[in-house]
């Protein structure tokens, strides 16, 4: 069983709740999520993860036990997790996100390439305008994450900065986009484009739709590890 250890961390303007586990000398491996999801989403995977690396999954503003806040945006939680890794004296990670984890990650990876030594993102594609998303009423019962958070990314997601595609160029992190395939509801050409426009990116496809590392794990570890390079 992987010992996880729950702490959390005063960054400006918010707590971040997060899972440390691993080992505490090896590298530093960072997971983001994707939306209205939290840390514990990476435990199908993370018992293959941790023995290689000091892993750090975090709750993302808004999700799971990290404070709610008034505003929400990618670029916040971008800068959030900058601040995270300074807080903790990680001055370079490995970096998997997932879905709007993937566009977390690569909106930190391209303003901060410095930071970031392997880059993995799973089912994010190269973000185009799409037609307005059916925004969900708040629901009575209790759910771990901010509704207020859903509405501003979706907003984002429908109408995303032109800027987050041309700068994937700027990334220097090494790079493996991991795709769902056709089950996917995420368009798999854009994908492939988001790997064409990183300059060092390499495209693997596990035929698993768009939770990838939590239906297929052991076919997600199978890509992922030996990119990382440390499993």
């Amino acid at each position: 069983m992987t010992d996880v250890r729950n702490r959390t961390v005063d960054l400006p303007g918010v707590t971040l709740a997060y899972r440390e586990s691993g080992r505490p000398d090896g590298p530093p491996l960072v997971l983001l999520h994707a939306l209205g999801e939290r840390a514990a989403d990476w435990d199908t995977v993370l018992p293959d993860l941790a023995p290689a690396h000091r892993v750090f999954a975090l709750d993302l503003r808004g999700h799971g036990d990290s404070a709610r806040t008034a505003a929400y945006s990618l670029e916040a939680m971008r800068d959030d997790v900058l601040s995270f890794l300074d807080a903790l004296g990680l001055a370079r990670v490995d970096l998997v996100g997932h879905s709007m984890g993937g566009a977390v990650a690569h909106l930190l990876a391209e303003a901060a390439p410095e930071r970031v030594d392997r880059l993995v993102l799973e089912e994010i594609p190269a973000l185009y305008p799409r037609p307005v998303s059916v925004l969900p009423e708040d629901p009575a019962q209790d759910v771990h994450f901010d509704w207020a958070m859903v509405r501003a990314v979706k907003a984002q997601f429908d109408a995303p900065d032109p800027a987050w595609r041309a700068g994937l160029a700027r990334i220097t992190a090494r790079t493996l986009a991991v795709a769902g395939g056709p089950a996917s509801p995420v368009p798999q050409e854009r994908i492939a484009e988001l790997a064409r426009l990183i300059p060092d990116c390499r495209l693997v496809t596990v035929e698993a739709g768009h939770l990838v590392h939590g239906a297929r794990p052991a076919e997600f570890v199978a890509a992922v590890a030996p990119f990382l390079g440390r499993v």
